[in-house]
């Protein structure tokens, strides 16, 4: 219900604003902005986008959670959609997605109010999420005992 009302209400934001907007200061300076916002979207999601790149490669290398990145990286998508969508309005909400402390309030809501239960990981075997305060994270290595050697030299052997 929800995306069919944001499929009515946004073209009718957007009709209404480009009245408003070209009443006040005419049809080519309205022209001229939108197309301004499309070209100045384009090259803010390109430079934030190889820059989160970057740091998804990083939490990658490091072995670190790249959820944050990921999702970083979907919404400066998704604003650069909307920056090419001529309109004001959708312009207005992707140069907001295109702020760091924007996006990462929103991710904040986001996370808020998703629940993971259950993961998959490789060839299907699903894991359920589930939080204990027994669980001690560590790491840790093989050590193979010394050998000692059956025979020492100047001692007795040993059978």
């Amino acid at each position: 219900m929800w995306l069919f009302i944001a499929f009515l209400a946004v073209p009718l934001i957007e009709i209404g604003l480009f009245i408003q907007v070209g009443g006040i200061i005419g049809l080519w300076p309205t022209l001229a902005i939108v197309l301004g916002t499309a070209l100045a979207g384009s090259w803010l999601v390109r430079k934030q986008g190889a820059a989160t790149i970057a740091r998804l490669r990083g939490s990658l290398s490091e072995l670190r959670d790249p959820t944050e990145p990921i999702a970083h990286g979907a919404m400066i998508l998704f604003a650069g959609a909307l920056l090419l969508t001529p309109g004001f309005f959708t312009d207005a909400v992707g140069l907001l997605l295109l702020v760091p402390a924007v996006r990462s309030a929103v991710l904040r809501y986001l996370a808020s109010r998703v629940h993971v239960q259950s993961f998959t990981v490789g060839g299907g075997a699903t894991h359920r999420a589930a939080y204990r305060d027994d669980v001690i994270d560590g790491e840790y290595s093989e050590i193979e005992p010394k050998k000692t050697p059956l025979h020492r030299p100047g001692g007795p052997t040993l059978h």
